[in-house]
């Protein structure tokens, strides 16, 4: 017969992780136990030991916040606080809620010091980074509700939305620093990648993506424009009215690739098929990312840091693939004076592809077969480096067939895009000597870096949140979350701990057997006996 009495444990902080323990145990070789299904017992378990762990965190927490050194805490400006309290706080974790007490040191003026929380790189917030992790991972797949739903159903933690949406803001803080610093020591950094272990192209390559942003969001034009315009009907648009206003995000990518050799006839499918034929190289060490709150300017600037970092002697050639667009074409001339580089700016074929199709359609109606000859043959002598006699002879076409401005209007387009970016679209040579010419892993990242996240359905964004998701989507796709990470959590304890005190953090007292089991300030226990 078992009886149960109160029993206060003065020494033991881990009796009743040993007390849960043993019922669990007793649990698990009952006889009424033997009855239940794999999944129950599996279900049954999981809280169980989740429990365990959260009491075993909790005891192990409260132990090393009695392990304090006999010293002066002096902060900062050495300011001593002589003041010493025992304080309690609550942690939110995976493994749920625990409380925790340690020692706060304060002074008549000026806020407390907690060298415990400094030795366990706590956050300010509640939460701790473990969860702040999960929510940054987790969000970047998907919607913040589903998020904090799924974070609730695979572990002990309950968050709010609204510290879910601090939580990941917080998460993204240090994006900028990180790359910065390894930008400036790559020999330091384990996924910096050095100029001889990748091939000889350096490809600098961005391009713009819009995200439906709310009101406060928007850039001011954008903004004014926005305020201004009134729906001529409250619960449906008329033709031209425009819903939702958009904030560009400035998408960049750097990688390395090897060089290819190719012909037009290779590009034009003209060339016959041969068996065996050795694959396209794929791009190394590629780096995406996106920023909807830093200008284009600065983004361009920080893609061309990240190339410089990669090759510091120029050892390699540089490429700059856009799709020609005027503002881009002009930063990436200014940013390769101010780095000293030699830049070979290359326009995407693909995008000359849609104006001849746009063109054909002048001549043609669309789904006739004449259309895609038309294409080809003028694709092929672009490709041949003759995109001057290509926009002539169009423009020759279409001046017989003395139509309207309006209808020729495509043809116009195509012609000038051709004549004004000729120096641009000198695929002969670029072909000849390996390089790309199709923008594909920037576009690309448009869709699955932004446009995948960040336009789903009724996604409606406010600029830090818009921001800290694209950092982190950032990260993750470019293989830099983990590294990323660790920086992350040492930058923490510096700003919220380290930096507070004079000659930094307390040190704690060594944890030999009468420190390592403190006594445990009278708890009162349930006990069997």
């Amino acid at each position: 017969m078992l009886a149960h009495k109160l029993q206060v444990e003065e020494h033991d902080l881990f009796f009743p992780v040993r007390e849960l323990f043993d019922n669990i145990m007793n649990s698990a070789t009952a006889q009424a136990t033997n009855h239940m299904t794999a999944s129950e017992l599996e279900i049954s378990y999981k809280e169980q030991f989740l429990n365990l762990a959260r009491l075993t965190l909790q005891a192990k927490l409260n132990m090393i916040g009695s392990l304090e050194a006999e010293t002066v805490v002096k902060d900062i400006d050495g300011v001593e606080r002589p003041r010493k309290k025992l304080r309690e706080r609550t942690i939110g974790t995976t493994l749920g809620d625990v409380t925790y007490e340690r020692w706060g040191y304060s002074a008549e003026k000026g806020f407390s010091l907690f060298p415990a929380d400094g030795h366990l790189n706590l956050p300010p917030e509640k939460y701790t980074h473990e969860l702040r992790r999960l929510v940054g991972e987790d969000v970047t797949r998907s919607s913040y509700d589903e998020t904090l739903e799924f974070l609730a159903r695979r572990t002990a933690a309950t968050v709010p939305k609204r510290q879910g949406l601090e939580l990941v803001n917080r998460a993204a803080e240090d994006f900028v620093d990180f790359y910065d610093h390894r930008a400036k020591t790559p020999e330091d950094a384990d996924s910096a990648v050095s100029s001889k272990e990748t091939s000889s192209l350096l490809i600098v390559t961005t391009d713009g993506k819009g995200v439906v942003m709310r009101l406060e969001g928007l850039r001011e034009a954008t903004r004014q424009a926005a305020e201004k315009e009134q729906h001529k009907h409250k619960k449906r648009l008329t033709a031209g009215e425009k819903k939702d206003r958009k904030r560009m995000a400035q998408v960049a990518s750097v990688y390395t690739i090897a060089p290819h050799v190719r012909t037009a006839e290779d590009i034009a499918g003209y060339a016959p098929v041969v068996e065996g034929k050795e694959k396209p190289p794929r791009p190394e060490a590629k780096r995406v990312w996106a920023s909807v709150e830093r200008e284009p300017d600065q983004v361009i600037q920080e893609m061309f840091q990240e190339a410089q970092a990669r090759d510091p002697r120029h050892e390699k050639q540089w490429i700059g693939l856009v799709d020609g667009n005027p503002k881009q074409l002009r930063l990436l001339k200014e940013q390769a004076t101010a780095f000293a580089v030699t830049l070979i700016i290359i326009i995407d074929f693909i995008h000359v592809l849609e104006y001849l199709w746009k063109a054909s359609h002048v001549f043609y109606k669309q789904g006739d077969p004449r259309c895609e000859q038309f294409v080809s043959e003028r694709l092929f002598q672009v490709l041949q480096g003759q995109s001057n006699q290509v926009a002539k002879g169009i423009l020759t076409l279409v001046t017989e067939l003395d139509l309207s401005k309006k209808k020729r209007k495509p043809v116009d387009t195509c012609a000038s895009y051709l004549l004004k970016y000729e120096e641009y679209l000198r695929y002969d040579q670029y072909l000849a000597q390996g390089l790309p010419i199709a923008t594909g892993v920037i576009e690309g990242a448009c869709r699955y870096l932004v446009k995948d996240r960040m336009d789903i359905t009724g996604a409606c964004w406010g600029l830090s949140g818009a921001e800290a998701v694209l950092r982190l989507r950032s990260l993750r796709v470019s293989g830099d979350f983990d590294e990323y990470w660790s920086y992350h959590v040492k930058m923490e304890q510096e700003r919220n701990h380290s930096s507070k005190y004079d000659h930094g953090l307390p040190p704690l007292r060594n944890n030999d057997a009468k420190a390592g089991c403190p006594k445990s300030r009278g708890h009162l226990r349930l006990v069997k006996g």
